[in-house]
């Protein structure tokens, strides 16, 4: 059970809790949000800030870029191809302390063309490792257009992904950060993996 997600919601003035499967298929996962607690460790873990450009797969509701906004007061633009939860997320936009600071996009995420200035990417097993090679190969593409430091955090990796990101020669593994203790038990996905390209 995720401790203090009501409150959080109250607090940003949003709602994004509840498991969504109604798109979800072989390639696309159900929406479900990121336990505010680990986005307070990563908020806390200094790798994003005011400055930065945070793009979020698999956005659902908004959970990540709200908390984001508001914590680390970077900008975020959060991406979904589920109509459903998109409208749920600009729903959001509408009340959120932080909605000056985010940005919603109804699209395929292997489609998104990224923004020239995004630097900072999220995964929360989204999708596929299919769709993960497309999404990547996007992402190398607009570094070499306009070459920038850049970071991706994934949460709760599983091993397909795992054993992907450590075959992609232009990635370097930066950082574990465990999340462990945040939960009962002692599921070793429970971690955010950090890279960065080159």
């Amino acid at each position: 059970m995720e401790v203090n997600g009501d409150k959080w919601d109250r607090m940003l003035k949003i709602r994004t809790s509840g498991r969504d499967d109604s798109m979800s298929d072989y390639y696309h996962y159900p929406y479900e949000p990121t336990p505010y607690q680990v986005l307070e460790r990563l908020a806390f873990s200094g790798y994003i800030r005011k400055n930065n450009v945070l793009i979020d797969y698999g956005c659902g509701k908004g959970r990540v870029g709200f908390f984001l906004t508001n914590q680390t007061r970077c900008h975020a633009i959060g991406i979904d191809y589920n109509q459903k939860v998109y409208e749920r997320a600009v729903e959001n936009m509408k009340t959120a302390v932080s909605a000056n600071r985010n940005q919603f996009v109804l699209t395929a995420a292997e489609k998104y063309e990224i923004e020239k200035n995004a630097d900072c990417f999220y995964f929360f097993n989204p999708f596929s490792v299919e769709i993960l090679r497309a999404v990547l190969q996007r992402i190398l593409e607009s570094y070499y257009d306009h070459p920038r430091d850049m970071k991706l955090f994934f949460y709760y990796p599983s091993d397909a992904f795992c054993s992907y990101l450590e075959s992609v020669d232009e990635l370097t593994f930066i950082d574990n950060i465990d999340c462990r203790d945040l939960f009962d038990g002692e599921n070793r996905r429970e971690r955010i993996l950090v890279y960065s390209l080159f």
